[in-house]
């Protein structure tokens, strides 16, 4: 994996061209710190050669200079202001004394042969000296104090040139749509949103039309849904298409750590934009500045002053014609009523997980860019990959594009794409895990237990796979079930199949071998979350008929809950969701009593395969049906009930082991599959 990362990364850096440019201030010129390190090396050189000269000399006193000079072991004089240099007359040897008053020092090194000299002293101009001594030590330590000072606000501002009370720096990212940018086409599966926001495209390249009839366009236009549904992309695909400058910012960056600079930040937005308009400003994740005002005096003010100059910079005083402004939340629940109003935000688009439609447009446009085979189906990828977003459906066709290269073929097939949804759900296979016999036997009747309490009851998805090789994600096997298409609400009965399901692995444990182990972890949670929600959010119970016990906060990050009840009432309702876990527990494992000899010969195929389809699931399933007429009309619907468990039930169910439950479901998207949406057919995931 990493090799391919850093052949990824060379290509990547080779490439050229950008498909959305950015427009950067210049870069200062490294000429200016090259001469400034040369400044700092010449001066070095002056003040420190004296230093280096001297070291070279050694010092004797002038008994010694004038015995030598008698002696005519002098070879070369210099006398200098307040010390003589000399040496031996074979130069080896550098000596240095003290100036002494000595008229007859110059006929002594006459008469000795000894070649002398006398620097000649000039005189420095006054200005010069001034210059030296004051005036550039003053500029070098301004210089220095003025650079760290401005590294110190920019660390504290986030810009260069920030002040503290004063302007932040820009932060704006200004994007110019280029000949290879990203357009409408290139986003697929969210034709709802793609047709919002074609109109203000549409505006702006046509104002006239518009307001020829007395229309105008909304100021604002908030993009919502979970993570990984495309909001920034179909933002970047507006830019492609308006040609019009396109303004970039994160929310994140209008948080500062001085009062008032987030708000000068938002000041300094606006203003360039109105000075390019008709343009397009984009606020990413906008829920970092937009929360709800909490009205208490020991909050943010930093962060409400933002939000403040935010609200009156779309709808003040002053228009804001021609500025349009595009953002984009996965926590629309938590923003400023103020802020949603019309004439700020108009228009909120929800950008939701894919359909079954949906998701194979989606693969076929990530798939242009791979070699594919002849032989592959998007159609039956699209159905294994229920639930799944647009970046994890991009994710999906480049694992499979990776697995053939690390297969050595030049195309991807099928195959590929098929176990890359299972490596996007469940993680790459361990190798190198061994189990024991008696593990790997216990892994098999569990996962077959899952499977044939699915297979003998109506109103449950067919098997596409069951698996007992450990996944990285802690799964050490799993039971995929795949719909033939989508579906948005589930009856009563459904949901109880679809716990009776979830409790079949522990059932079939107990059926065999008259004990239970870690295995079920993340059933008992599954099956413990769908009938709690039974209960309290979808009336399905005749004590609390059609009241909401509970409530769902953040619907697009995992749709937590909390009770709005009594602590008498939760008692109830725990008492109920035990009673109705234990009563599917009990269909279940009656179910693989009453086949026990099917479900042994299942599972013996599963432990000597290891891998098998729902093909060969059914054949040796259909193999009983034949023979026992009698049990026909539970597994009557095995072909003819591919369409009933919606998408957001659990279409792929890794079981995990009880030390890995952290994985909850092998990922997060399996727990959003495996509770069923609103009636509304909003999906949690």
């Amino acid at each position: 994996m990493l090799d391919e990362i850093t052949r990824y990364l060379k290509k990547l850096w080779n490439k050229e061209g950008n498909p959305m440019k950015e427009v950067k201030e210049p870069k200062k010129p490294l000429l200016l710190f090259y001469v400034m390190m040369l400044f700092l090396v010449l001066m070095f050189n002056e003040m420190a050669r004296p230093y280096l000269e001297q070291a070279q000399f050694e010092k004797v006193d002038y008994s010694t200079f004038m015995d030598m000079i008698d002696q005519k072991e002098i070879g070369r004089v210099e006398i200098q202001e307040n010390q003589i240099l000399f040496t031996d007359t074979d130069d080896t040897k550098k000596y240095r004394t003290g100036i002494m008053s000595d008229p007859s020092l110059a006929e002594r090194l006459h008469d000795s042969g000894a070649k002398f000299t006398q620097d000649i002293k000039e005189q420095n101009s006054p200005l010069f000296d001034f210059f030296m001594t004051w005036v550039l030590p003053i500029i070098i330590f301004f210089a220095i104090g003025q650079y760290f000072s401005r590294k110190l606000m920019e660390k504290a501002g986030g810009g260069g040139g920030s002040m503290m009370f004063g302007m932040g720096g820009k932060q704006a990212r200004v994007y110019v749509p280029s000949s290879e940018g990203i357009h409408f086409k290139d986003v697929a599966g969210e034709d709802e949103a793609k047709e919002n926001l074609s109109e203000i495209v549409d505006y702006l390249h046509n104002p006239q039309k518009y307001s020829a009839i007395g229309a105008q366009m909304p100021k604002g236009v908030l993009l919502v849904g979970p993570p990984g549904t495309g909001k920034t992309m179909l933002a970047k695909a507006v830019a492609g298409e308006a040609d019009v400058p396109f303004f970039s910012i994160a929310g994140s960056e209008f948080v500062e750590m001085f009062v008032g600079m987030g708000a000068s930040k938002v000041r300094d937005l606006f203003k360039q934009a109105k000075e390019k308009a008709p343009c397009i400003v984009f606020i990413d994740e906008i829920d970092a500045i937009g929360q709800k005002r909490s009205g208490n005096l020991m909050g943010n003010d930093e962060r409400e002053q933002t939000l403040n100059q935010l609200l009156t910079e779309m709808d003040g005083f002053e228009g804001n014609n021609g500025v349009i402004i595009l953002a984009a939340t996965n926590r629309p629940e938590s923003l400023d009523p103020a802020l949603l109003r019309p004439g700020r935000f108009d228009r909120r688009v929800p950008v939701e997980l894919p359909d079954l439609e949906g998701r194979e447009a989606i693969l076929k446009v990530h798939a242009q860019k791979i070699q594919l085979a002849s032989d592959v189906d998007f159609h039956t990828i699209a159905r294994m990959a229920a639930g799944a977003s647009g970046a994890e459906l991009a994710n999906i066709i480049n694992e499979g594009a990776l697995r053939a290269v690390r297969d050595g073929r030049a195309f991807v097939t099928q195959s590929d794409l098929e176990e890359s949804v299972e490596v996007v759900i469940a993680g790459y296979q361990k190798k190198n895990a061994i189990l024991s016999d008696k593990e790997k036997r216990t892994v098999a009747y569990h996962e077959i237990g899952h499977a044939l309490v699915a297979a003998l009851q109506t109103d449950s998805a067919p098997v596409q796979k069951i698996t007992i090789i450990p996944r990285t994600s802690g799964a050490l096997g799993y039971t995929m079930q795949v719909e033939q298409k989508d579906k948005y609400i589930l009856t009563k009965e459904e949901l109880e199949t679809k716990i009776a399901t979830f409790t079949g692995g522990r059932a079939a444990e107990e059926v065999k071998f008259g004990q239970v182990s870690t295995g079920a972890a993340n059933d008992i949670e599954q099956a413990t979350k769908l009938a709690r929600a039974m209960i309290t959010r979808y009336g399905m119970s005749e004590e609390f008929d059609m009241v909401a016990m509970e409530t769902v906060n953040n619907k697009y990050l995992g749709g937590d809950t909390s009770l709005t009840c009594s602590a008498a009432t939760q008692q109830q309702i725990d008492k109920r969701v035990v009673e109705l876990v234990k009563q599917q527990h009990d269909v279940a494992k009656q179910l693989l009593e009453d086949h026990r000899d099917k479900l042994d010969e299942l599972a013996e195929y599963l432990y000597e395969k290891e891998t098998i389809s729902g093909q060969e699931f059914m054949k040796i399933l259909k193999g009983e049906e034949k023979e026992e007429p009698s049990s026909s009309e539970d597994g009557s619907n095995q072909e003819g009930s591919e369409e009933v468990v919606s998408e957001e039930a659990v279409s792929a169910q890794p079981e995990l082991d009880d030390e890995h439950d952290d994985a909850a479901g092998g990922r997060d998207l399996e727990e959003a599959r495996a509770v069923p949406g609103e009636g509304d057919a909003s999906r949690e995931g």
